[in-house]
């Protein structure tokens, strides 16, 4: 790099990477280059560094578009879950789906059940976020809100193609089961729903009832058959039977915390955000 004489037609070359759709590089070039002259890198290194630099712009913008696109609700991290307060619920194992390579490309399903409060849609939207970070797509949706605007596309007969639609998400997580009405019409798309991504997409719902009331759901016994059956063929299932986490603060505060050991301040708050399992349902 430290040979050159030549000038450098700075609007062309941008005109050049605007073309080549190479935004990042566009912006990064003049200080990736400057420090190539200061440094005398050869010109390998320096064509390096500008690619990697425009694949991790990439991925940075990949990232924060599937994000966008995921509606997953805020502040729900595995760094906030309290797996000390869900001892059935393994560290390791959580992390080694977070990765989401075998189960995914697989279509294999994630069910989550447990009474309320006790952090099923908080795990779900955890992994959910990993997932993301590690290059996967995902929606995030309450089940009564994604079978209400399938019952739409059906009166518009758009249930199909509504329904393909959703296979670009590697997980489709399916927040709240039980909230679905014991009605023909919305569980037959949900179970339309079921059907269509099995053994293709992969599929994480949340619920409170075991499979052995499903039937609330379901109001047709051969549906609640089929559609267990098709969730479970390739799953994983984590019990999360604890105490609501609302209810134990609740009855924590009834008692009387007393004086706390230390005063909090804006470093502590920080420190101890609330590992709030346990604000779902």
């Amino acid at each position: 790099m430290t040979g050159s004489t030549q000038p450098i037609d700075a609007q062309r070359l941008t005109l050049i990477l605007n073309d080549l759709r190479l935004p990042a590089i566009k912006q990064s070039w003049p200080v990736i280059a400057a420090r190539a002259d200061k440094e005398g890198w050869p010109a390998a290194r320096f064509l390096a560094a500008l690619a990697e630099h425009e694949i991790a712009e990439r991925d940075r913008r990949r990232i924060e578009r599937h994000l966008k696109e995921a509606k997953l609700p805020p502040g729900k991290t595995l760094d906030s879950f309290a797996f000390d307060a869900v001892p059935m619920i393994s560290r390791a194992q959580v992390m080694a789906i977070c990765a989401g390579d075998s189960w995914l490309e697989q279509g294999a399903n994630l069910i989550l059940f447990g009474p309320p409060g006790g952090g099923k849609s908080h795990l779900a939207a955890a992994i959910g976020l990993a997932l993301i970070e590690n290059g996967w797509r995902v929606l995030f949706a309450r089940t009564s809100d994604l079978v209400q605007k399938l019952q739409v596309a059906r009166r518009e007969l758009s249930l199909e193609a509504a329904i393909a639609r959703l296979d670009k998400y590697h997980l489709l997580i399916l927040d709240d089961l039980a909230y679905v009405t014991k009605d023909q019409a919305e569980t037959s798309v949900l179970f339309e729903l079921i059907s269509a991504r099995y053994e293709q997409r992969s599929t994480l719902i949340t619920a409170n009832q075991p499979f052995g009331e499903w039937n609330r759901i379901f109001p047709d016994p051969a549906m609640t058959l089929a559609a267990v059956d098709r969730l479970v063929h390739h799953a994983t299932i984590f019990e999360m039977n604890v105490e609501s986490y609302r209810r134990r603060t609740a009855i924590q505060r009834q008692k009387g915390a007393g004086r706390p050991p230390t005063y909090a301040t804006i470093k502590t708050v920080e420190q101890s955000s609330p590992r709030d399992n346990q604000t779902d349902t």
